[in-house]
């Protein structure tokens, strides 16, 4: 089984880079959120763009919505610049475009591949 995601700082560029695949469980979200914590805490998150590809993350499933809501709200909380998702699906498209605004993440730009 592949990583259910990958987290680095790329700090010349001033980027967290982030990978997420697949369907996360909750014992991978708890993982994440410890890891994301870990990486964002050493920086000041407002000089830096989180820059996540979103192209092997499954459609959400209804019960993975509170999770990710969860996981936006993190963000939004984290105070980062900007934060980019990189979609293949015009359906997961949509329905990151729905947890931004229900979590008011309003530095959110959702690119489709």
């Amino acid at each position: 089984m592949s990583e259910k995601y990958k987290l680095g700082l790329n700090t010349p560029a001033k980027k967290v880079e982030m990978e997420v695949n697949g369907t996360f469980s909750p014992k991978d979200v708890e993982n994440f959120v410890n890891e994301y914590q870990k990486i964002v805490g050493k920086i000041n998150a407002a000089e830096y763009t989180l820059d996540i590809d979103c192209s092997k993350l499954d459609i959400l499933q209804q019960e993975m919505v509170p999770s990710m809501e969860g996981a936006f709200t993190l963000y939004k909380e984290s105070g980062f610049k900007k934060v980019i998702l990189n979609v293949k699906s015009s359906v997961l498209k949509m329905q990151l475009s729905r947890l931004a605004r229900n979590t008011k993440l309003t530095t959110t730009e959702i690119v489709e591949l």
